[in-house]
């Protein structure tokens, strides 16, 4: 029913996880549905492949994050 919903209204994402500032991962809130942002700023289908390059960004995202924080006290 609820693949019915989306397939009639279209998805409803919501921001599931931040990777860096600019790249968020997204879940339909009726289907489950996840998506992500690409390297265009488009919105392409969360697959595992793309799971695995999120976590890494977002591994150095925060290495490169904190490292500032601590130059600039």
């Amino acid at each position: 029913m609820k693949k019915l919903f989306c397939s009639l209204f279209g998805h409803h994402y919501s921001v599931s996880k931040k990777v860096t500032s600019h790249i968020k991962e997204y879940s339909c809130v009726h289907c489950g549905k996840q998506v992500t942002t690409d390297a265009s700023g488009n919105l392409s289908l969360l697959t595992p492949e793309m799971k695995e390059i999120n976590e890494t960004l977002e591994n150095i995202y925060q290495k490169r994050h904190g490292q500032g924080s601590h130059q600039l006290a």
